[in-house]
């Protein structure tokens, strides 16, 4: 079996991707497909045996659509073949389907293009030319007439990402200089529009002149980004919101314009003239202000690719010919023994051959104590060596390390995660056709049957149907609900990428949170001193600290911070009873000599007590049984710590063991609170870790959770995520460290802590401020009030169009001689404009 995925072309709608779902799981040889509007691919487990790409490929063009079988592309950024050259270029503003299209079919006019790739879900072009016959400057060029901003995907990642920085500056800038200027037009066009409720405005001000002057910047160079949806209708015969939202208010202002230019003509109708330019300008910049805060909100899902990206180390020390020589990481062969010294990366994964150290691999699997590696071990590139030199072989280069896979596994989950569809885009498609038709038919039917001026009546009603079915309450109705939620989200420390995520978030029913750092601190404590033989507990503590003094290893911080605490008399959650012995008689450090830390047990050294000088040891039971000692008698004490998922440390002095200290990584405060929170709420609660079983179910058990999964590696953290999705689990993943990325990606929804890492963050669809997971359920509950209000925005958006389109048109005036005055056609368009505003506002309680 196995799994690719193929774009296909010619959807427009969720039905179609159902059909096309259906035919392809009809196909012999088919084990599963998974087809996805938004992003226009389908996802495909088959039998290569049985069904080839070409057996899918007739299955879907026999229903009407097109299965694209990729062309394989070169890797790298701009490279050639076969007198070929491939450009990679991220396309700023290309986030649609629609968008793709546009762009690729520009492409494809140009000469000498032989085959494009589109990701709308990354922003991101593949485009294989012939340099021949086309310069990559024209490529550009037709890109960016088509309304979108190119970036060259070259440099180093750093580079890519000051890049992107820039032009999202320059668009946030752009837009709220439109919002600025846009706005101060607005309100005098406000207060020029209405002057018997303003007596104050002057008098010039209600001029239809100064208006029009007015009003036409904000119509055309505030509003200039809506004008896309006209395209869209016009070249490809489909609409989006953009395209109601220009039909809308361009309706309005032709029809104002008009009256200007021809009030005379309007008035033969029986009709007073009456301008709607406050209309049309007030609408652009309300959809305006949501396209700001959105644009706000919007997820940097490539910056946080190159991020991982630029934790890649550049160069490799290797061992060619019994001579060490430094070497660009891309020329690391398979096999190279590679040497590694003290505070530097790792440059590829492997396995060690000479020598032994710590290892920092907090950067990839989040867990943070290092782990003690010799030979035989593996390694994985992109991590830190703590201390020891070592040498290990290289097994996995290029595209295979873990962490290009992690890179990899990102990209897929973001790219294959479609957004919600928008009931509003959805219907739109639909709703503006069919509201040209029926504008259309209802000039036609009044210019040739109504009454005279026949030709006035027509235009009247015409004007009227498009001013009634104004799609402006539907364009307002996700964004304004979203930008409300979304502020009153941030006053409480949740921070919401896109209203797809907020949609989602109220259908969660499975939520699975990390250990380290999410239901943890993140960092070890000491949590426990326990004292043998009459030797007290601020003893084993002093002589511990003091042992622990020279070493960087986390354990030794843990112990030297809480005797620091101690000493700054500051409070401390392990043993009241040592805390005021300490503050009668500050604990000052033993001078240490001739201190030598063994590799993966622990520590030695000689220490001044008084006059004498004392050989002491800490370190787990191997360290103790390489010297002598018996531990039979302190064993259920120290079984007892270690089953609570701590790390015990056994305190030898003289070569008599004087007590044990443990240090774990402690629970946060809020975790159980959190957790019986979302149980209550029915949602099923998962704790997902690298630690073993013991203290795995050791720290769930005190969190109250009883789904556990233990013993995770890094990469396959997302796989746990996909079992549970197909089970019909709506997922949240709750974490912080870079190994969560891909599991972030991949859930339904992703949830980063705070003082997680950027990867974490950019990769998740939610961020909690606070790193508090109380807000857990908080995000829940906005979730489902928020989709409840875009829902009755809908309704009344609809109602207003639907109820009033006939009596637009004119059907009560055969019956009741009653014509829809193009006025109260605006009047109730800007009602349920109003209406959805207002009702948006009820998110900020």
């Amino acid at each position: 079996m196995v799994k690719k995925t193929f774009k296909i072309k010619g959807m427009h709608c969720a039905s179609c991707a159902g059909s096309i779902e259906r035919v392809l799981l009809k196909t012999a040889g088919v084990h599963s497909a998974a087809v996805n509007f938004a992003s226009e691919s389908a996802l495909v487990e088959f039998d290569e045996g049985v069904a080839s790409e070409s057996n899918l490929a007739k299955a879907v063009e026999s229903v009407g659509y097109k299965l694209d079988i990729p062309t394989p592309v070169a890797k790298e950024k701009i490279t050639s073949r076969k007198g070929l050259q491939t450009i990679s270029v991220k396309i700023l503003g290309m986030d649609s389907p629609h968008c793709a299209m546009v762009v690729e079919n520009a492409l494809k006019k140009l000469p000498g293009i032989q085959n494009t790739d589109l990701d709308f879900s990354n922003q991101r072009a593949k485009v294989v030319f012939n340099p021949q016959k086309l310069e990559i400057s024209k490529i550009f060029e037709v890109i960016t007439d088509a309304g979108y901003k190119p970036i060259e995907e070259e440099g180093e990642a750093k580079e890519m990402l000051d890049k992107e920085k820039i032009e999202r500056e320059k668009q946030t800038k752009t837009l709220r200089r439109k919002l600025i200027v846009g706005g101060i037009l607005s309100v005098f066009i406000f207060f020029g529009s209405f002057p018997e409720w303003f007596t104050f405005v002057p008098e010039f001000l209600s001029n239809y002149w100064i208006l029009f002057v007015l009003t036409t910047p904000v119509q055309f160079w505030v509003g200039l980004q809506f004008y896309s949806g006209l395209k869209l209708l016009i070249k490809y015969r489909t609409a989006d919101m953009n395209t109601l939202i220009a039909v809308g208010t361009l309706a309005a202002y032709f029809y104002s314009v008009a009256v200007m230019l021809f009030p005379d003509f309007f008035t033969q109708g029986g009709v007073e003239p009456k301008i709607y330019f406050d209309t049309s300008a007030i609408i652009i910049m309300l959809i305006l202000l949501g396209k700001y805060f959105e644009l706000l909100m919007k997820g940097r899902a490539s910056e946080a690719i190159k991020k991982l990206m630029g934790l890649q180390p550049k160069t490799a020390i290797v061992i060619r010919g019994k001579k060490e020589t430094e070497i660009p990481i891309i020329d690391v062969v398979v096999g190279d023994a590679i040497i590694v010294r003290p505070g530097e990366k790792i440059p590829v994964d492997g396995k060690i051959i000479e020598g032994d150290s710590e290892i920092d691999e907090s950067m990839v699997t989040g867990e943070s104590m290092p782990v003690h590696k010799s030979v035989g071990a593996l390694v994985i590139g992109s991590t830190i060596n703590k201390f020891g030199t070592f040498t290990f072989q290289a097994t996995r280069i290029g595209k295979d390390t873990v962490l290009s896979q992690i890179i990899k596994m990102v990209e897929e989950a973001q790219g294959s995660k479609a957004p919600i569809q928008r009931l509003a885009d959805l219907v739109s498609s639909y709703f503006v056709p069919m509201v040209g038709i029926v504008a259309v038919l209802t000039f036609i039917v009044w210019y040739f049957f109504g009454p005279a001026p026949a030709f006035n009546f027509a235009l009247i009603n015409l004007v009227a149907v498009l001013i009634i079915a104004c799609p402006c309450a539907l364009g307002l109705a996700t964004p304004m609900a979203i930008m409300v939620s979304s502020g009153s989200a941030a006053s409480k420390g949740i921070l919401i990428k896109d209203a797809a995520s907020l949609e989602i978030a109220g259908k969660i029913n499975a939520v699975i949170l990390d250990k380290t750092g999410t239901l943890t601190q993140g960092k070890p404590q000491l949590t426990d001193i326990i004292a043998f033989n009459n030797t007290k507990k601020e003893e084993v503590l002093h002589v511990a600290a003091s042992l622990e003094q020279r070493s960087e290893h986390p354990l030794a911080k843990a112990i030297l911070q809480y005797a620091a605490s101690l000493n700054q008399r500051s409070s401390h959650p392990l043993d009241t009873a040592i805390i005021e012995e300490a503050k009668k008689e500050k604990i000052d450090l033993y001078a240490l000599g001739d201190f030598k830390a063994i590799s993966g047990q622990g520590l030695r050294g000689f220490l001044k007590v008084g006059s004498q000088k004392v050989e002491a040891y800490l370190g787990n039971r191997i360290l103790i049984q390489e010297i002598g000692l018996d531990i039979s008698l302190y064993e259920d004490k120290i079984t007892a710590l270690e089953k609570e998922g701590k790390t015990a440390m056994i305190l030898v002095v003289d070569k008599h063991i004087k007590g044990a200290l443990a240090v774990a990584d402690v629970l946060k405060g809020e975790s159980i609170k959190a957790v019986q929170a979302l149980k209550k709420s029915g949602i099923d609660v998962w704790m997902i870790t690298g630690d073993n079983k013991r203290t795995a179910e050791a720290i769930a058990k005190q969190v109250g959770i009883e789904n556990v999964m233990s013993e995770v590696a890094p990469h396959k953290k997302s796989e746990k995520v996909r079992e549970l999705q197909t089970l019909g689990k709506i997922v949240a993943m709750v974490g912080d460290g870079i190994n969560d990325a891909p599991a972030l990606a991949q859930a339904h929804i992703g949830i980063a802590m705070s003082e997680g890492t950027d990867i974490a963050m950019e990769s998740a669809s939610i961020t909690l401020m606070r790193g508090d997971l109380t807000l857990i359920p908080e995000v829940i509950a906005l979730s489902k009030k928020t989709m409840r209000i875009i829902k009755q925005n809908l309704f009344w958006a609809f109602f207003y169009n639907i109820a009033f389109i006939p009596v637009a048109a004119g059907v009560l005036y055969p019956f009741f001689g009653i014509l829809l005055n193009p006025i109260f056609a605006a009047a109730a368009m800007a009602f349920s404009s109003l209406s959805v505003v207002l009702n948006s506002l009820r998110l900020k309680t």
